[in-house]
């Protein structure tokens, strides 16, 4: 089946509103079509403007908010675009000198060389702001320590494994994606982060050995998918019947449970699993440095931590 998923192909850019977790609606701007009834933006686009949000092509789910002239730019790791609503929401609260704010939710190796290479582009459309904060996990973060004027913990996070609604295949355990009639969708360790922590789970749970089998023999086989974007990707190709199982971060999993959509969980055992740290930077080179700081210590504010917690977020580091 050919993927339903097409992201980042057009120039629309949904701004993120206040989104309920309990209601959490998907708004579209053209009637669904059932090939593309789970498709993104799963956050709540902006009201103002002209709608053209078109499922399955022109969607642009990792992009967010004023391009033009804005007050702040943020960088997250694509992992935690489902805080975004509520999270700008409550920032705005706290600091109403800042409401033109953009923000990228890309995989962390993307955004670094975006940072590197000076822009991104989609398309046709090419972005050239530089970020005011980076915000990623600590391995990442480390790897660049002179662009942060200073950084900070503030949320953690744990594995989990994603599957349809019934568990078809049975997956109980890491172990299970090493069968070969299991196909398993998978963040690419190229530019994801979590595609790194997930190979040192299957080192846990089954050794080499399960490793060497999810990530060569059955990419060579065509039924592991090691994801172009990030794990947004994961739980689309569960929900289009595309991939049986996906390793993916607590919070991707839960995410779905809010939205309803069709997915179950089977638990990592806390010996197999591992622990993310995030961590967010000032950058030094921040073209709204002051907006930088009051973003980066909302983050851990009472706020700003209760949003983390309400999307299944673990508390930071301390």
């Amino acid at each position: 089946m050919k993927s339903a998923f097409t992201p980042l192909l057009a120039l629309l850019l949904a701004a993120p509103a206040a989104l309920s977790a309990q209601t959490m609606p998907t708004p579209k701007s053209a009637p669904v079509e059932p090939a593309h009834r789970f498709d993104p933006p799963w956050n709540a686009p902006s009201q103002a403007g002209v709608p053209f949000t078109v499922p399955g092509i022109d969607n642009v789910p990792d992009l967010y908010g004023d391009i033009v002239d804005p007050q702040l730019v943020v960088f997250f790791g694509g992992n935690q675009f489902m805080v975004l609503d509520d999270l700008l929401k409550e920032f705005r609260k706290a600091y109403p000198q800042y409401q033109r704010i953009f923000v990228e939710t890309l995989p962390p190796g993307i955004l670094a060389e975006q940072i590197k290479q000076g822009s991104l582009v989609v398309g046709n459309l090419r972005i050239a702001l530089k970020p005011d904060v980076y915000a990623a996990g600590k391995n990442r973060m480390d790897q660049t320590p002179e662009w942060f004027a200073r950084t900070t913990s503030y949320a953690q996070n744990r594995l989990t494994i994603l599957v349809r609604k019934g568990n078809p295949k049975k997956v109980t355990s890491l172990r299970d994606l090493g069968r070969p009639e299991v196909r398993v969708s998978m963040p690419n360790p190229a530019w994801e982060g979590i595609g790194k922590r997930i190979e040192e789970s299957y080192e846990k749970a089954g050794g080499a050995a399960l490793r060497t089998a999810v990530m060569t023999t059955k990419v060579k086989a065509g039924t592991t998918f090691l994801t172009q974007i990030h794990h947004r990707q994961s739980p689309l190709r569960v929900l289009y019947d595309q991939s049986d199982a996906a390793p993916v971060w607590y919070t991707e999993a839960y995410y779905q449970q809010l939205l309803g959509h069709p997915t179950e969980t089977v638990a990592i055992p806390d010996k197999e699993n591992i622990t993310a740290n995030y961590v967010a930077g000032v950058m030094k080179a921040a073209p709204h440095a002051q907006a930088a700081e009051d973003f980066v210590a909302f983050l851990n504010s009472p706020a700003g931590q209760a949003v983390y917690q309400k999307y299944g977020f673990l508390p930071p580091v301390k």
